[in-house]
This record gives C-alpha cells, structure tokens and sequence, in this order.
C-alpha cells in the first residue's frame, strides 16, 4: 500500500473540524504539495568530451540565474546565458563553457535572434531554464496598471514567447523546460497579489506545457523558491525608495516597513538572511538531468516549505467543503495515497492516458452508476 505520508494525514486531522467554509484548488495538486520534497544531488551528466548538453538560461545576469549558470558550467554543461547590457555579456563571456545571448523576453527580435544564434551554433539545445523574472509590490487598490503590464510582460509573456521559440529545438533533443516559479505560485500575502498572480499563471502554464509535450518526450518541471539573495527584490526596494510620494492608505504601516527593511539592506556591511541561491540552482540541475524528473522542485526553509505547504491544503479544503459534491476526510487521504508515489518518483505514468486512468479511478467511486 503506498504510504499517505503522516505530515499530511496529521495536518488534515487538526484542521478539518476548523475548516467548514473552506477547501479545493485541485485534489491533486494536494498530492503534489505533500510529496514535494530535496533529493539528493543527480549523478554526473554525460561526458561533456563526448556529449556536452547545452541549456538556455533567461534572465542570468544576477542571482538564481547568475549563479546556476556558473553551476551548470562548471559541471561540463553548456549555457547560454540570456542577458540584456554589453557589462553583463562580457562578464558572462570570460566563463569557461558559457556563452552570452542578448535576450531581452519582452522582445521578439531578440528571442527570435537568439534562436538563430543557438541553431547555428550547432550543439542543439536539451534544456530551457525560464528564469528571468521581476516583481513590484504594492496594494491592488493602488497599484499602477503599466506595473501590472510589466510584471506579466516579463514573468508570463516572456515565458511564452522563449517557450514558444525554443520548443522545437528541446522536442528534437527530447529534453527538459524548467520554469522558475515560487512559492508565491502556490500562496499569496498582501502586496503581492499582482506578482503572485503572474506566478500562479505560471504555475498552470507549466501544467499544461508538461501535458501537452510529455508525448514527445519532453519533461516540463517548476522549480519554487522561497526567499533567496536575488537582486529581483534589491531592485523593487530601490522602486520602493524612488516612490517618496506613494501613499498605501491603510496599509501605509507595511510601505514603512518595508522601506525601514530596504534601508537597512543598502546599509554597509549588512549581511542578507536569505539563502544562497546555489540550493536553487542545485534543484534545476535535477530538474534538467535527474533520470525520474517531478513536476515540482521546493526549495525554501522550513518554515517556508511548511507555510506553502499549509496554504496549498487550504486552499484544497477551501473548494472541498459546502457543497453537495465534497468529499470526506477519509477520501481525501485515500487521494493521498494513491498518488504520493507518482509525485514522489516512486512509480510513473507510461503515457497521458494513463495518468488520466488514474484520476478516473478516483474520481469515478462517487459518480452515480449508469444503466
């Protein structure tokens, strides 16, 4: 019998009394939250001398992406490291195994040119790391739109068009798309509804594209970090600072403290709490290499892995409860269980039918029986 994993089953008993107004994003993606879990490293890659992999990074002048392409190449891979000034290029350049593409997302010359740039480069191209990515925080209620526009220009449309542009060339190496995600692709908190919304896009874009491509042989995952040292959030403090006459009405309190929290990070010698995105850039690696890949990558602390964890089976209860199709308790652990080992790697779905399959068994139970 698959095991239904006791945080799970431990955390539905203590809040399913609690919970009557409450319950149901997706049932499986409770599965998916509850077996979400670090694996070791993956084993070497394959001989750069003789077969050397090449990857696409978006967005890899700073931060996660910076750092898993210095990783990547490191390990014999080949990247082609996406940025957007001439400093950057060059710097990207003097790395061993590393080659710099101008690729501003939001701008199809560019992509359309990096792609050509890639094809004749003749290696191919086995993974794409959708990484670039930006965030500005604010209220919706005062939100600017052209804020909106550019969030969702860079973090959903961008996506789209790189994706768009690249894919054939990742189906004919029968290789791997990661989308750096988040955590905010699961929860949401105040201020950050308009970022975390373009990460909840991106969560079921990554879905479907896995769907979609899982018969051509091509493995889509999202990666979902929590707070690590990125200069994503450095550049909305500096947005933040810029704005002296913003007004956030009655959460003018969390503006206050948000700027105390962005000055305190320029102060000198301030050493950041967040995580080194080397832990991020490990679970790419996975990601891009492992040979049983999973649709979803956590990587955060624990309390962070705890509270996305908590959000997402929430949000299950939420859509389950007050109606007359919800289930019961037990039934909810029994979906625990009979897909924690897809989720975990422990078994795998030979084809989208098969997985279907077994949804339907599930589902079917509470279906009324037809003459």
């Amino acid at each position: 019998m698959a095991r239904s994993g006791p945080t799970g089953v431990i955390f539905l008993g203590r809040i399913w009394p609690i919970y009557t107004e409450v319950c149901m994003k997706n049932l499986v993606s409770l599965a998916l939250l509850l077996s979400i879990s670090l694996l070791p490293a993956p084993a070497p890659a394959t001989n750069p001398e003789t077969n050397q992999k090449a990857i696409l990074i978006t967005g890899a002048t700073t931060g996660i992406g910076r750092v898993t392409a210095e990783h990547l190449a490191s390990q014999g891979y080949f990247v082609y490291a996406g940025a957007r000034k001439d400093t950057d290029m060059e710097a990207l350049n003097n790395i061993d195994n590393i080659m710099a593409v101008r690729l501003d997302v939001t701008k199809q010359d560019q992509v359309d040119a990096a792609v050509k740039l890639i094809e004749d480069q003749g290696r191919g191209l086995w993974g794409l790391v959708n990484n670039a990515g930006v965030a500005v925080l604010s209220p919706q209620t005062v939100a600017k739109e052209l804020d909106l526009e550019f969030m969702f220009d860079v973090n959903v449309f961008g996506v789209f068009r790189v994706t768009q542009a690249f894919v054939p060339m990742i189906i004919e190496s029968k290789g791997r798309i990661v989308n750096i995600s988040s955590v905010s692709g699961v929860l949401s908190a105040p201020v950050a509804g308009i970022y975390s919304g373009t990460k909840h896009a991106l969560e079921a874009m990554t879905d479907s594209l896995a769907m979609e491509l899982r018969d051509l042989g091509v493995h889509v995952a999202a990666v979902n970090p929590g707070e690590f040292a990125s200069a994503m959030f450095a550049k909305d403090c500096k947005r933040t600072l810029d704005e002296t006459e913003a007004d956030w009405g009655h959460l003018e309190d969390t503006r206050q403290w948000f700027i105390d929290r962005c000055m305190k990070r320029m102060e000198p010698g301030f050493e950041s709490e967040a995580a080194d995105p080397i832990v991020v850039a490990l679970a790419i690696e996975q990601a891009l290499f492992e040979d049983k890949p999973r649709g979803r990558y956590l990587v955060a602390s624990q309390g962070g892995a705890g509270e996305t964890i908590a959000w997402g089976i929430r949000e299950v209860l939420a859509l389950n409860i007050g109606h007359e199709q919800s289930y019961t308790r037990d039934e909810i652990v029994q979906l625990i269980d009979l897909f924690w080992p897809y989720m975990s790697g422990e078994k795998s779905w030979n084809s989208q039918d098969d997985e279907w399959e077994t949804h339907d068994s599930w589902i079917e139970r509470r279906l009324p029986e037809k003459d």
